[in-house]
């Protein structure tokens, strides 16, 4: 009897809670039996076919479809749009799979039917070089047993003229008899070993010799491993040939004749030898010279080591070495239209660059110190019209006489500005001799057509003067009048370079060495050697060797006008080349050689006879030199003087400005001019020599800056030509008066930068030297060049502005209208102050 007497036990359906045992374990061996209960979810379960309370009649047949199972609360209609959307999804999700599966089993076919054809392809090119080389040897060996049978025909028979008696008659035919399988031996045993080598030779075949080409699935698979090359098995097959023959053929010795200058490079020296750098290293070291294979020897022991080889020794020149930079005589089918290369020239301050920069719709002019351009700038022009324009824009100071004439005879058009208001200037008058020599077209823009006092009419007529007859004045010379403030004229001044640059008909050949003129120079930070060429012939590509002037190099960069990288500039693209070993002059020329050996060679070659000609000029390359010169020059006055400039256009332009000062009692000399920053050595010369430094655009580092104020020697730095010009006129003639000169007080050292809201960037520094002061003028030096000139904006230390921080404590500066700082720049702090000049 149950204990609830005969009454059923209350629970809910699928029975009560479901107990069961567990057995835990413990440590030391120690368990315990527990006893767990389960309790399962209760579910309830309506009759099939039993409609809801207040459902509507039929409402249980209305879906066949609905399970007898779902949740409590969910009508009929809600239950079948679910279970329809589930369907649906169902349907969907198989769709998908079979598409699946389908685009898998497509793919699988074409990578089956690619794989098919590849090994067909390769089993066809297999079987016909084994087929070729088989009727190859099948060919060779009747050859060779054709040859055999004929020598064995033409061996000599014994004569019948001399008496022979019986005795020897017989012993000769016994010997014949026995010579004649001893004769056939040789061939037979040959024989054999030709049809065992061909049983080797096709089991190399079968797996020793690599079959064909080498599939990307047996590389990934590993089969096969290392095998050798195509070229190794014939060798091999020719030296078993040849030791079958029945001795070892040496190769013929191929006596070269091998070109041989004044010095030369080990490594080239094999190279026109067409011998191991090894040996030749070799050789050298067995004649006691312990050298590599970098290093350079003389003519007269290379040609021992020449004569040492069995070649034949072929002295030329030095000269001869340029002889590698051949002109080339271009066909007419080769050549192409290449863009024109234009010109902007004219006096100072007539807009030139502003011209340029309302075509190309930028700000070039606020970068240039004092807003005049200090440096040959070149950048290619896209026209609406779709026309590329290569402009060259050149500085307007008399002092730039050679940079103008440098642009002058690499350009194709010269577009002469002249100012409405200003007309004819000297150097606009520079710029027309220029164009004339260089027997180039020219278009005058007259420019500021916008400002009330223009005269468009009186600079026709000035020109009239200089033989420059314009269109308006029945001339051929096309004039447009411009402004470059409003861009008034500017479609028509560009719509008449496109026709003169039509009428020229400019073509070149872009599939050849490149050939271009070096525009500028410079020692850039960080990059080096930077040299901006102007492309004149052919294309010049990243990784392309070159000589240009007295350095060489390797194209490891092309940067653009935009400063983008490029992978090659064709014909008239100006471009920077980055890779040079050295600094080039502007206006060398750029030439791509096949070999750095050729290159290397060339740019020797230029060095020394630059050096030999310099010193035949009696050019002060030593401070023994300078004080002799010194002594021999007692008579005359002179003021020396050692420039360094950031570019070499710059320096070039300085040194020719001071050789245009002074007269027969006083001149100025200058004893060097370089690029980069003012080092211990410029400062060692002027001391030697008394002169001052003049540093244009750049900086003397800390130890050239320690040893002129040790030594008195006395360091000018400028950033605007004129005033450097005008200061060494002054000095010159005597006529000082007070200057504004510029006292340091101070340097800081940019640890770190941050960027502050509402105010920009702001370096935090660290005052190395003297002290820093909100009220004073700034310059932001990098590696010794001059970056930027301006005021501070702000000068904290720590959340207080503060008037000035002293040497060795930490403070926040910011730039007014300048952001581009870096850790590592020195800030260079100065004031102005009014002292009396004194020679």
């Amino acid at each position: 009897m149950s204990d609830n007497d005969g009454k059923k036990t209350l629970g809910l359906r699928g029975g009560g809670p479901r107990s069961g045992n567990v057995k835990q374990s413990f440590s030391h061996g120690r368990t315990k039996n527990v006893v767990v209960e389960t309790k399962r979810k209760r579910v309830v379960v309506p009759k099939t076919g039993a409609p809801k309370p207040g459902a509507a009649p039929g409402a249980a047949n209305a879906s066949p479809g609905v399970t007898a199972k779902r949740p409590a609360g969910i009508s009929d209609a809600e239950m079948e749009r679910r279970l329809k959307a589930l369907q649906a999804a169902k349907a969907r999700e198989a769709d998908e799979i079979a598409q699946r599966e389908a685009n898998e089993r497509e793919r699988a076919e074409e990578r089956d039917r690619r794989r098919a054809e590849q090994e067909t392809k390769e089993r066809e090119q297999r079987e016909a070089a084994e087929a070729i080389k088989a009727k190859a040897e099948e060919e060779e060996r009747k050859k060779r047993l054709a040859a055999e049978d004929a020598k064995a025909a033409s061996a000599p028979a014994p004569t019948a003229s001399a008496p022979v008696s019986a005795p020897d008659a017989a012993a000769r035919t016994g010997a014949t008899n026995k010579a004649a399988p001893a004769a056939a031996g040789p061939r037979k045993a040959e024989r054999e070993r030709e049809e065992r080598g061909r049983g080797v030779k096709a089991r190399d075949d079968a797996g020793g010799r690599r079959a064909g080409k080498l599939t990307l699935n047996q590389a990934l698979s590993g089969e096969g491993g290392r095998q050798k090359s195509m070229a190794a098995m014939k060798r091999k097959q020719e030296r078993a040939r040849q030791k079958a023959m029945g001795g070892q053929v040496s190769r013929e010795k191929v006596v070269r004749d091998v070109q041989l200058p004044e010095a030369i490079v080990v490594s080239e020296l094999a190279n026109r030898m067409a011998e191991r750098v090894g040996d030749v290293v070799k050789s050298l070291m067995q004649s006691g010279m312990m050298v590599t294979q970098n290093e350079t020897i003389d003519a007269d022991t290379a040609e021992l080591i020449i004569e040492e080889f069995g070649h034949r020794v072929v002295r030329v020149s030095d000269s001869d070495v340029e002889d590698v930079i051949t002109k080339v005589d271009d066909k007419p089918e080769d050549l192409v239209t290449r863009p024109p290369v234009i010109t902007i020239m004219g006096h100072v301050d007539h807009g030139k660059t502003s011209l340029l920069d309302a075509i190309r719709k930028t700000k070039v002019v606020s970068g240039e110190a004092g807003g005049i351009t200090q440096h040959i700038g070149a950048y290619q022009v896209t026209t609406d019209s779709g026309a590329v324009l290569s402009f060259l824009d050149t500085p307007g100071h008399a002092a730039f006489t050679s940079m103008r004439s440098r642009g002058a005879q690499v350009t194709d058009i010269v577009v002469l500005v002249v100012a409405a208001d200003d007309a004819v200037m000297p150097q606009t008058i520079e710029a027309i001799h220029h164009a004339k020599a260089a027997d180039v077209p020219m278009i005058v823009a007259i420019n500021k057509i916008d400002k009330h006092d223009a005269n468009p009419t009186k600079v026709r007529t000035d020109l009239l003067q200089h033989e420059v007859v314009v269109e308006q004045m029945s001339g051929e010379v096309q004039d447009v009048e411009v402004s470059a403030h409003t861009g008034q004229g500017l479609d028509e001044l560009l719509e008449a370079i496109a026709l003169q640059a039509e009428l020229l008909e400019l073509k070149a050949n872009p599939n050849r060495a490149a050939q271009g003129a070096v525009i500028e120079a410079q020692l850039d930070v960080g990059r080096g050697p930077v040299a901006t060429v102007l492309i004149q012939n052919g294309t010049l590509r990243q990784g392309d060797i070159f000589v240009v002037g007295e350095q060489y190099g390797k194209v490891r960069a092309l940067i653009n006008d935009k400063g983008e990288r490029i992978a090659e500039a064709g014909p008239s693209v100006p471009v920077e080349v980055l890779g040079l070993n050295g600094t080039p002059e502007a206006g060398d020329v750029l030439n791509v050689t096949e070999t750095e050996a050729q290159a290397r060679e060339i740019a020797e070659y230029r060095a020394n006879k630059a050096k030999a000609k310099r010193a035949a000029a009696g050019a002060a390359t030593t401070l023994e030199q300078l004080m002799a010169n010194a002594k021999a020059n007692e008579s005359v006055s002179e003021l020396p003087i050692v420039v360094k400039a950031d570019v070499q256009g710059s320096a070039e332009a300085i040194v020719q400005a001071m050789e245009k000062i002074g007269n027969d009692e006083v001149r100025v000399r200058v004893l060097h001019s370089g690029v980069g920053a003012i080092t211990e050595t410029d400062i060692g010369l002027a001391e030697a020599s008394g002169a001052p430094v003049f540093g244009f655009n750049v900086r003397a580092n800390a130890s050239a800056r320690q040893t002129a104020n040790q030594k008195g020697v006395e360091i000018r730095y400028y950033s605007v030509i004129y005033d450097l010009v005008d200061d060494v006129k002054a000095a010159a003639s005597g006529l000082l008066s007070n200057e504004i000169r510029e006292k340091f007080i101070g340097y800081a050292s940019i640890k770190e930068v941050f960027k502050v809201s509402h105010v920009g960037k702001v370096a935090g520094c660290l005052v190395t030297e003297g002290v820093a002061r909100r009220s004073a003028g700034v310059r932001l030096l990098r590696d010794d060049v001059v970056i930027h000139e301006g005021t501070l904006k702000t000068l904290k230390r720590f959340k207080d502005e503060v008037p000035e921080v002293i040497s060795g404590q930490e403070c926040g500066m910011a730039f007014e209208n300048y952001e581009d700082v870096r850790p590592g720049d020195v800030i260079e702090i100065f004031e102005r102050e009014e002292v009396e000049r004194n020679l």
